[in-house]
């Protein structure tokens, strides 16, 4: 039972321990108390009955505090997800807001170079400039004909929206990678947090299965004590019923209870007794309750002798407990300060995949061509 208790004792376990000492105390000082005929009152025993209530209560209060510390533990965890999350959206619309805040700012509808192929009014606010590229109304100082107006404005015009459909292609292209890495990213965040769930429920379930190794040490050390405590109670009562007998027997036997008439016979006759000259019990029967004595006194140095021999195994015991639940507290802050340098680390690498995907999308948007804003403002009005 020492070798387990040291194995696995926890803080828990030696409130325990002390509990029940100190209930044990409570008790042998409760049957001095009653079992003191010259002590004993009649009735309940209110010291024992609030002793017991006191220590219930420290019991309910040590396990809401083992409660509320699980449930800020959790709080706190919950709490660092949420951030994470509302993180990630803020990013996330943020990019978008300044995207659009762009579009709007500088890919307007009148600032392309290509408006006035695709302007409303273009034919209600003028007639035809010319005719043809030769037509003698595009004189210089009518500024009708400028470079890239010419007859072959169709051809043109489909190469420019080729280029433009191929720009856009090229864009959906980028965009379809960049989706792909963030999901990437948040697969690989998913797994690490699944991870660290499994590593905590392992945690848990060897806590449980350690609890139930104690419980059932404890209750094996229980039953043990029980029984010796029932022997001893045998042995004690027996002891004080041979000790009874020997002193009726001694009293029975005895010159002052049987009247020996030689103890003080007297020369007036048999039937007189000289009062001074009685000299009380023969020297057998002095000695006789001097070796009763002297056994009484021996029995109780042994039972002090036991007595001591249990304080200082209890002292033991105690120690070996206290030895192994620091252990096992050390192990558990090793476990936490590993758990928490691995969580350190997956933040690390998230951030500087984040970093590094922020900065390849300000790269793509900063070497994007002029005719690039063209095609992201058709993107944002898709």
């Amino acid at each position: 039972v020492g070798s387990q208790t040291m194995a696995v004792a926890l803080p828990k376990d030696l409130r325990q321990d002390a509990s029940l000492a100190k209930r044990r105390h409570a008790e042998l000082c409760r049957q001095k108390r009653i079992f003191n005929a010259r002590n004993r009152i009649i009735g309940g025993d209110t010291e024992a009955w609030d002793v017991q209530v006191h220590d219930q209560k420290i019991k309910e209060a040590t396990e809401k505090a083992r409660h509320e510390t699980f449930a800020a533990e959790m709080r706190q965890n919950d709490k660092i997800m949420c951030i994470l999350e509302n993180r990630i959206k803020r990013d996330r619309k943020n990019l978008c807001k300044a995207i659009s805040d762009f579009q709007q700012s500088f890919q307007k509808p009148e600032t392309r170079r290509e408006f006035d192929l695709s302007d409303p009014l273009a034919l209600k606010k003028d007639l035809p400039a010319r005719q043809s590229d030769n037509d003698i109304r595009n004189t210089i100082s009518g500024m009708q004909k400028f470079m890239g107006e010419d007859l072959n404005f169709h051809e043109r015009k489909k190469f420019q929206e080729e280029q433009n459909r191929e720009w856009s292609l090229q864009q959906q292209r980028e965009w379809k990678n960049a989706r792909a890495e963030q999901k990437c990213a948040e697969a690989l965040y998913t797994e690490t947090r699944l991870q660290f769930d499994e590593a905590a429920k392992h945690l848990q379930k060897l806590e449980g299965t350690t609890r139930k190794a104690v419980c059932a040490s404890v209750k094996d050390f229980n039953k043990s004590q029980a029984i010796e405590s029932v022997e001893r109670k045998k042995r004690e009562k027996k002891q004080e019923q041979e000790d009874n007998l020997t002193e009726i027997t001694n009293l029975l036997r005895g010159d002052l209870l049987s009247e020996n008439p030689q103890q003080a016979a007297s020369s007036f006759g048999p039937h007189r007794v000289v009062p001074d000259r009685w000299k009380g019990m023969t020297q057998e029967q002095l000695e006789q309750i001097r070796l009763v004595q002297k056994q009484q006194v021996q029995e109780k140095l042994r039972l002090q002798e036991e007595k001591h021999q249990r304080d200082l195994d209890w002292d033991r015991r105690r120690i070996q407990g206290a030895r192994a639940a620091l252990l096992f507290e050390r192990q558990q802050r090793r476990q936490q300060r590993d758990l928490r340098r691995a969580l350190d680390s997956s933040n690390l690498s998230l951030a500087k995949e984040q970093r590094l995907q922020k900065k390849y999308m300000n790269e793509v948007y900063t070497n994007q061509p002029t005719g690039d804003y063209f095609t992201q403002f058709n993107t944002g009005s898709r």
